[in-house]
């Protein structure tokens, strides 16, 4: 399964009212596991970028004047979302800006057509009623490193979604309970181990190791009956 953990920041909260997308962030994982593809891009949205919004992500005016439009990065970025599954804080934000964007071009792209999306704050409200989910309250309560947040930025923030995404749903976490520990950390980092490292050796029982097994096992229902073994194993 590929899946896309995306971001993006923009000029402004509402797409029907002419903001615009200026930076997107995307960390690809494949089959649960980061493969080291991101996507990152600053746009050009041809408007002014709202006060408010540059006080939450830092991107102003000035820094976007010579960065591309949308419409010279759409190609590359649709090609690397389609097909995949994108995974996203709050997703009616985020893809409500992307379709204002495609919509402006021909022909006319619907995110949810070409992509699946699963939204980490609908799970993260689920799983923790009551409680604050935004990305900085998760962070803290998965021990996720958001030290570098100070601003909100498209890619970092996306980085950082892909940890809470694979612990929020219970899964690629530190291998080690003291990782981070020899640096002088908590031991609630991720460790992620490199996609090029070798497969593991898988080892197995030999004929007389398997035999030895079978005799136990005889012995042993003997003694106390049917075992759980036994039911797992097909018969003959």
């Amino acid at each position: 399964m590929r899946q896309i953990v995306l971001d993006t920041e923009t000029t402004g909260i509402d797409p029907n009212d002419g903001h615009r997308i200026i930076e997107i962030g995307c960390v690809e994982l494949v089959e649960r596991q980061l493969t080291g593809r991101n996507y990152h891009v600053y746009i050009n949205p041809e408007r002014e970028v709202e006060a408010e919004a540059i006080t939450v992500h830092g991107i102003t005016n000035e820094f976007l004047e010579d960065k591309p439009k949308f419409a010279e990065v759409a190609n590359d970025f649709f090609e690397f979302i389609k097909g995949a599954e994108l995974v996203i804080h709050n997703a009616a934000f985020d893809v409500g800006f992307m379709d204002a964007e495609f919509a402006r071009m021909k022909p006319v792209r619907k995110t949810a057509d070409h992509c699946g999306i699963v939204d980490t704050l609908a799970i993260a409200r689920k799983k923790h009623p009551g409680q604050k989910n935004n990305l900085d309250a998760l962070c803290k309560r998965y021990g996720v490193d958001n030290s570098n947040r100070d601003l909100h930025g498209a890619l970092l923030d996306a980085e950082i979604l892909a940890d809470v995404y694979l612990l929020l749903t219970g899964g690629q976490t530190a291998l080690s309970l003291d990782a981070g520990a020899e640096e002088g950390g908590s031991g609630t980092g991720i460790r992620r181990l490199p996609a090029e490292r070798p497969a593991l050796k898988v080892v197995r029982a030999s004929d007389d190791e398997s035999g030895a097994h079978e005799e136990f096992m005889a012995m042993l229902e003997k003694k106390a009956g049917e075992t759980v073994w036994g039911k797992l194993q097909p018969s003959e």
